[in-house]
């Protein structure tokens, strides 16, 4: 099988929810990785898939609300440091696939399907091929014990229970 791992410079995992059920705010995570085995790249069906982000380094643009992020009311990241994804089975043909496998956040575990479309390949200028996918795709945080929240007086609550999540990949040939 051959490797393949997510260039992080040129590849994005962000997510949004809505706050006070009227806008919108996005994030990252400064640290995160994903990594491919796969017989043949363009065909995702034999492939393994696993990808892990350090909740720590949650980045919303605002000092205070990552601090909140990562405190026990939602992450705990200094109890459970690392979100993880591993893959149990992939699905689809030619440009769409459904992966399927376990999503773990904070000490919850749960199966959640991705879609990823396929966007092809490019010969980097520094030599590799490298191969473009992306997806989005929606999670319920409170399924993974992330509950907290508060109630508006004007009805409604703090933030939505649905988190969007968005990846761009560029996956490259792992080094040996």
């Amino acid at each position: 099988m051959a490797k393949f791992t997510a260039d992080t410079a040129h590849s994005e995992l962000e997510f949004q929810v809505k706050h006070m059920m009227v806008t919108k705010v996005k994030g990252t995570f400064g640290e995160w990785s994903i990594d491919v085995e796969a017989d043949n790249i363009e065909d995702f069906t034999t492939a393994e898939i696993t990808g892990k982000a350090n909740a720590a380094t949650i980045n919303t643009k605002v000092a205070d609300r990552d601090a909140h992020l990562t405190s026990a009311d939602f992450f705990d990241a200094e109890k459970y440091p690392e979100m993880t994804f591993e893959s149990t089975k992939i699905e689809g043909s030619g440009k769409s696939f459904n992966v399927t496998g376990n999503l773990t956040i904070k000490d919850v575990t749960n199966e959640v399907t991705i879609p990823l479309e396929y966007n092809g390949q490019g010969v980097s200028p520094f030599g590799p091929t490298v191969y473009g996918f992306e997806s989005k795709f929606t999670i319920n945080r409170e399924d993974f014990g992330l509950t907290w929240n508060q109630t508006l007086e004007t009805g409604g609550v703090l933030v939505s229970k649905d988190v969007k999540v968005t990846l761009e990949l560029q996956l490259n040939p792992a080094e040996a």
